[in-house]
C-alpha cells in the first residue's frame, strides 16, 4: 500500500489524540482530535478516514461508557454502598484499560499504514 506520509501523519495522530483523551487530557484531546477531523472533512485517503472516524466514534464511545455508566452505578446502587463503589472501581479500571488497549491497536496500525476498525465500538463503514 502506497500512502502519502501526510495521510499516514494525521491517522497517527488521530489515534494519539485518542489515547491523550483517555490517558492525559481529557476533554481537550476530544476537541483537538475533533479539530483535526473538522481540518481532514473529505480526505482521499482510506487510512486518515478510516482512523479519524474510528477514534471519533470510539471517543464519544468512551465517554458514555465512563461517565454515564458511572453515574448509573451510583445513582442505582447508592453512594454509601461499599458494593457499589467495588463494581464501580471494577467496571472503570477494566473498561477503561479495554478502551486503552484499543487505542494501542489502532495507534500500532496507523503506523503500519493499515486500517482499523474498534471491537464492538467501531464503525464498519468509512
Amino acid at each position: 500500500m502506497n500512502t502519502p506520509e501526510t495521510d499516514v501523519s494525521v491517522a497517527v495522530q488521530a489515534e494519539a489524540l485518542y489515547l491523550i483523551n483517555l490517558l492525559l487530557l481529557p476533554g481537550l484531546g476530544f476537541l483537538m482530535l475533533l479539530w483535526l477531523a473538522h481540518s481532514n472533512p473529505k480526505s482521499e485517503s482510506e487510512l486518515t478516514r478510516c482512523h479519524l472516524r474510528q477514534t471519533v466514534i470510539a471517543s464519544i464511545w468512551a465517554g458514555v461508557l465512563l461517565a454515564i455508566v458511572t453515574l448509573l452505578i451510583v445513582f442505582l446502587g447508592g453512594f454509601q454502598s461499599p458494593y457499589t463503589w467495588m463494581l464501580l472501581i471494577l467496571y472503570f479500571v477494566c473498561c477503561h484499560a479495554a478502551l486503552i488497549l484499543f487505542g494501542v491497536l489502532g495507534l500500532a496500525r496507523a503506523m503500519a499504514k493499515q486500517t482499523y476498525v474498534y471491537p464492538l465500538i467501531g464503525s464498519r463503514k468509512w
